[in-house]
């Protein structure tokens, strides 16, 4: 049996499965966990995957390894090979007024032509610019730039201060596509932004990460190590999402991305145009409420989700009236940052625990399906829904995306997507094609469109 192993290094925790190639059954698996904070020591990411793979019994009979990983967090080295300082995460909003900064400096227009982005404090270059600005003499000494997936690679495969070799960084188009001086449709960095960011005449001296294509891979002690991806691209690959899939996750906050054949340039900066890890593009919305919203009337209600979602069911779509605006943590899409979450059409008849439930089902669903629009805006196909995350298990939130996203649901099992797409990764590197693996489902949901509940939400935007 050939094995491959995939890693999801995310902001909680380091996941690793060990895969049979050939089928993506999961023959073993690991996990250990990550600090709390929104600014880590990179070492304690690679001491939680060397953990989390002795966990799954070591590498010592796995062909080829893939790293997926959260996004945008920046780690700079010197030319030693050391981190300067703890890497920022993408949650870390200090780099806010950088964002600003830039986006005045560059116009919103240009950058969304130049990267597909439009800066926000959680992608790199925004955090490149805080560093400048409030850490100068850090930011002198920043001889490459990488991402934790990137490190993480490098380190796996015997680099760092003890061998600092610097141009053995390398990446792959999707977690380069995120850090707001790559052009994913050229395949190529954008230095003068690097430099912009920095506040350098030249950047030509920083070394950034190879990027190699999907099938490529590098030499690791024993093993071949694929690309790696960022978390979203993973997932995508993990749930076998193809063109015209649409993948929407409900989580702490909310994903929506759309494999696509083409790149999408969106200068208003509600759609970030990344690239995928398979070739092509994935246009993303990120929501900021979501599976809280559900924790938090549950609690309310004094019930636990299964009740949440029986209680959601025992009402009409519409929950009579009843519409919950969710935005408790402000919102990012639609941009309110300091909005605060709102009850409308309450009257006798709609208070009800169960029009409560679903409102807030529904609430949730709107958002997404808001992003899932403005996606759409930029000639994207949706033909088909494929949502995850723990809320996702639910049946009333099954029945309401049905509903508001008005295309056919499919929820696969529940699983270590981005691990399992990393895996996907690592077997295409030693393949040379892309696997086709078995996708379990939990549910599939025929589409019910009804859009008179979703402009009842939409009205209030």
């Amino acid at each position: 049996m050939t094995r491959v192993a995939g890693v999801d290094s995310s902001t909680q925790s380091c996941k690793v499965v060990v895969v049979d190639a050939a089928t993506g059954a999961v023959v073993r698996e690991g996990r250990a966990s990550h600090p709390d904070g929104t600014e880590v020591d990179p070492a304690a990411w690679l001491r939680a995957l060397e953990e989390a793979l002795a966990a799954a019994g070591g590498l010592g009979d796995v062909d080829a390894v893939s790293i997926g990983g959260q996004q945008h967090g920046l780690v700079a080295l010197d030319a030693a090979g050391e981190v300067i300082r703890p890497a920022l995460l993408w949650n870390d909003t200090r780099s806010a007024q950088a964002a600003a900064d830039l986006t005045s400096e560059i116009g919103a227009g240009d950058f969304a032509r130049r990267t597909g982005l439009v800066p926000v404090a959680s992608f790199t270059i925004t955090k490149l610019r805080w560093l400048a600005d409030a850490e100068p003499e850090n930011a002198a000494r920043v001889a490459a730039v990488a991402l934790p997936h990137d490190w993480l690679t490098w380190r796996l495969r015997g680099f760092g201060p003890e061998n600092p070799v610097l141009e053995e960084l390398v990446t792959d188009r999707s977690d380069a596509s995120g850090t707001g001086y790559f052009d994913p449709d050229r395949n190529a960095y954008d230095r003068d932004l690097l430099a912009r960011a920095l506040r350098r005449d030249d950047a030509s001296g920083i070394v950034l990460p190879r990027v190699l294509a999907p099938h490529e891979s590098v030499a690791g002690p024993g093993f071949r190590v694929a690309p790696g991806a960022g978390d979203n691209a993973a997932a995508a690959l993990g749930i076998g999402a193809r063109t015209g899939d649409i993948g929407v996750s409900i989580g702490t906050s909310g994903t929506v991305f759309a494999v696509s054949a083409t790149p999408v340039r969106d200068e208003s900066g509600t759609v970030a145009g990344f690239a995928d890890a398979a070739g092509g593009f994935l246009p993303i919305v990120t929501t900021l409420n979501a599976a809280r919203v559900l924790d938090t009337t549950a609690a309310l209600l004094g019930v636990d989700h299964a009740e949440l979602s029986r209680l959601a069911l025992e009402t009409e779509p519409g929950s009579g009236g009843l519409v919950l605006q969710p935005w408790f943590e402000g919102e990012r899409t639609p941009n309110r940052p300091d909005a605060t979450a709102t009850l409308f059409g309450m009257t006798l008849a709609s208070t009800t625990r169960a029009n409560l439930a679903r409102t807030a089902i529904e609430g949730v669903i709107a958002g997404l399906a808001g992003g899932l629009d403005a996606i759409r805006e930029h000639g994207v196909e949706a033909k088909r829904v494929l949502l995850t995350g723990g809320a996702a298990r639910s049946e009333a939130v099954q029945q309401v995306a049905g509903q508001l996203f008005g295309v056919p649901v499919a929820v696969p099992d529940p699983g270590e997507y981005v691990a399992r797409g990393a895996a996907i990764q690592a077997a295409w590197a030693l393949a040379g094609e892309r696997p086709d693996w078995t996708l379990d489902l939990l549910a599939e949901i025929p589409a019910d469109p009804r859009p008179e509940v979703l402009a009842q939400y939409t009205a209030r935007v």
